[in-house]
């Protein structure tokens, strides 16, 4: 597809047919990480895929509770997501990487510490490395969400034998086929255009960007 296609066509899409999609487009997705932005190409971020539905089931055990199984409309949809990809970032990757001779001068090195970094792009850069999932799912014709971190991090964490300390869960991606009752979410309620909405030229402007 052409990008701005792409664009129009990405939603976030919670329910799924269950069939897993072939290993080329797995990997097809995956790669396309590659070629998200890092500050000082750090890619402080891992991700841990699981496809098919022995192996996804450990994600949700970890992240899940029954109650909120029971409860949630949207869990059969999602509990048949082929392929969840889990997402990790290690904020001292990016200290050790800005504290490299070509950064060191930012201060933002391990003499800085965490609290120098205005901005945490550890999170930042695993939130890139999604969005260019999600894109490439789209592209590839297929269904993808992302899930945040809500609860059972360091549960997940030692379901896929992460390193307990210095690494944190930012979220996951999911996709696959499409398929099953989807229902919409309430948030698209909010929609808004971003050209009057978001976007100001020039200055920040209370009422419109005209």
């Amino acid at each position: 597809m052409e990008l701005n296609e792409v664009l129009h066509k990405r939603h976030m899409v919670r329910s799924f047919s269950g069939r897993v999609p072939d290993e080329w487009t797995v990997r097809r997705v995956l790669t396309a990480s590659r070629h998200a932005p890092s500050a000082g190409n750090t890619r402080g971020w891992r991700a841990v895929c699981m496809v098919g539905p022995e192996q996804t089931a450990r994600f949700w055990a970890a992240t899940t509770t029954a109650g909120w199984r029971e409860s949630s409309r949207r869990w059969p949809g999602l509990s048949r997501a082929p392929v969840v990809v889990a997402l990790f970032c290690s904020p001292a990757a990016y200290l050790e990487r800005y504290s490299e001779a070509d950064k060191a001068g930012s201060g933002l090195g391990l003499e800085g510490g965490l609290e120098a970094w205005p901005v945490p792009y550890w999170f930042l850069d695993a939130g890139f490395a999604a969005l260019t999932m999600l894109l490439a799912a789209a592209d590839a014709g297929l269904g993808a969400c992302f899930l945040g971190n809500f609860r059972g991090e360091d549960e997940l964490k030692r379901t896929l034998e992460v390193p307990q300390d210095g690494w944190r869960y930012v979220g996951a991606v999911l996709f696959g086929e499409a398929g099953g009752s989807d229902p919409p979410s309430t948030s698209l309620r909010r929609t808004t255009d971003v050209m009057t909405h978001n976007i100001y030229w020039n200055r920040w402007k209370t009422n419109s960007c005209s």
